[in-house]
């Protein structure tokens, strides 16, 4: 018992330095040019990362929010007291100083409770929660299959759809899933994502397949880019937009649901558990008991039921009724 005990806290310490980890680089925004004058370059310093606050500041909330709620969110203001009640620390990355001059590039770091009170306190709805994890497959309908893998040879940063590459080729939305799973579970995923590139000089357009468990599952097609790096960018575009639609809570109110959850092992429900966690819909979570092979709980969760299902089966969660209620399992093992 004691072992087991240890191994839980383990595994719980495991779960909070990644999520800790994971808040920070989603709190920061990297790569922001500077070139600022004064009398000394001190004061020429101060200025250059004042300026980088601000726009860090915009570019932030732009990433937690959507369009048409920063347009109806008419108390927001983006100046300079804002920017430095919620930047936490500013980092350089390159810089180039002298003569009353300031140039370089500065990344700033946010402070994520001090962010959250601003957005509320004018009523902006807004996720910081990241996506689960996916593996990007890529693949073409126009021959490019080379230069498009080549575009995703850096994993994108800051996204809130984290994206690991496969070293793969050849797998498609249709692929046996046994086969597709085995891909999963070498990055510690629960679905893929198929970025099928189409079009040529005249721009480029991908088509975004999401595969779980539970089958497939059409995400939509890209802005038209013209180059491969803007491609690339545009599927980042659409993911967050579309994680962003689907996981920011405006309904204030809640509904209690107690479930069971099967698992075969250990690992498996903290699998489970941090899944549940994780989801921006979920709330108050409670372990109620516990045993070798299964576990009781009670949450809250915002929107509908059908909103929580789909969340879930992307985090690799399936919930099904029984005479007993709500039963939980894993999408891989189903419990069994």
């Amino acid at each position: 018992m004691i072992r087991l005990i240890l191994i839980a806290f383990a595994f719980a310490s495991m779960s909070l330095m990644s999520a800790q980890g994971q808040s920070r680089e989603v709190y920061t925004i990297h790569g922001i040019a500077v070139d600022e004058r004064a009398p000394t370059v001190g004061e020429a310093q101060q200025k250059a990362f004042a300026y980088a606050k601000r726009v860090g500041a915009q570019r932030l909330i732009e990433r937690f929010t959507l369009p048409e709620d920063r347009a109806a969110a008419t108390d927001l203001i983006i100046d300079q007291a804002l920017a430095d009640r919620i930047a936490a620390a500013v980092d350089v990355e390159e810089e180039i100083a002298g003569a009353g001059r300031y140039r370089g590039s500065l990344a700033v770091v946010y402070n994520p409770s001090q962010l959250r009170l601003a957005l509320t306190q004018v009523g902006l709805p807004f996720t910081d929660s990241l996506g689960p994890r996916a593996v990007l497959f890529t693949t073409t309908s126009n021959g490019m299959d080379f230069a498009w893998k080549l575009a995703w040879d850096e994993t994108p940063k800051e996204s809130l759809v984290p994206l690991l590459v496969s070293d793969t080729s050849g797998y498609r939305p249709d692929t046996d899933w046994q086969i597709l799973q085995d891909e999963f579970s070498l990055y510690g995923a629960q679905r893929g994502m198929f970025a099928n590139l189409r079009g040529g000089q005249g721009g480029y357009l991908v088509d975004l397949v999401s595969v779980t468990a539970s089958g497939s599952r059409t995400i939509g097609t890209t802005r038209r880019a013209s180059t491969l790096e803007g491609a690339k960018t545009a599927v980042v575009e659409l993911l967050n937009e579309e994680w962003k639609r689907t996981s920011i809570v405006r309904d204030t109110s809640r509904t209690l649901i107690e479930a069971t959850v099967r698992y075969t092992s250990l690992a498996e429900w903290n699998t489970l558990r941090g899944a549940l966690v994780r989801s921006p819909l979920v709330s108050n979570f409670q372990t109620r008991a516990i045993s070798t092979d299964g576990a009781f709980i009670a949450f809250a969760f915002a929107g509908n039921g059908q909103r929580l299902t789909s969340d879930l089966r992307d985090r690799g969660v399936v919930i099904n009724a029984e005479e007993i209620g709500w039963v939980m399992t894993s999408a891989i093992s189903g419990g069994q």
